[in-house]
């Protein structure tokens, strides 16, 4: 089959991870859902997202983090990437992505500046530079923790930019950006199987309970 390069990967891959503090009590329990991400019918990762309260404020952290091996011959493919959003009363105050890869290391920050977001996304083979003055209320790791319903965008953070979010039938939801394509499938409000198409391949994500 043809295989996948660095950039398609890691892009098709971006979702969102966490951000985390040392707190001075013990946090509250967190929410935690795992995944297997599966190529052709092959598991070649794992995918983990995390939602933790912040004891004593207003905080969540949110964190998702995806590790993929793949070697097939001569071709070997390694991501490590995890995005850490920390929102604060709703609102999206702080995001980071890194991605490790066996192309070099990258990554993403958006960071609320009172009045404005400061965005900046330097991954393999895509730079973006913007602001953002609305407040990010939603963003793609919140749709692994329920369903986005009355949602029409969500923020994807390793872009800096938004994806379209459309509900496609009962519990099956397409997010869309330039031409990308997610749908996003729910069980009983919980996310359960995540398609991230491509071209070449698409990328599985499924639930493991």
């Amino acid at each position: 089959m043809k295989l996948l390069s660095v950039a398609v990967a890691t892009a098709i891959l971006a979702p969102a991870a966490a951000w985390a503090q040392t707190a001075a009590r013990p946090a509250a329990p967190a929410e935690t859902r795992r995944y297997a991400i599966e190529v052709a019918g092959l598991r070649v990762g794992t995918m983990t997202a995390t939602r933790q309260p912040q004891p004593g404020t207003a905080d969540v952290v949110y964190t998702c983090t995806s590790d993929v091996k793949v070697t097939i011959l001569f071709y070997h493919l390694k991501v490590y990437y995890q995005v850490i959003n920390q929102v604060r009363a709703g609102q999206l105050v702080l995001s980071t992505v890194e991605a490790h890869t066996n192309q070099g290391n990258f990554s993403s920050r958006t960071e609320w500046k009172g009045d404005h977001y400061d965005i900046r996304a330097d991954q393999y083979k895509y730079h973006h530079q913007a602001t953002e003055k609305s407040p990010i209320t939603y963003t793609v790791t919140d749709m692994f923790f329920g369903e986005p319903q009355g949602r029409g965008r969500a923020y994807a953070e390793y872009f800096g930019d938004f994806f379209s979010v459309t509900k496609m039938a009962a519990g099956t939801y397409n997010a869309r950006r330039d031409g990308r394509e997610d749908e996003y499938q729910y069980a009983n409000g919980q996310l359960v199987t995540l398609i991230k198409k491509n071209p070449i391949k698409n990328f599985i994500i499924r639930y493991v309970p």
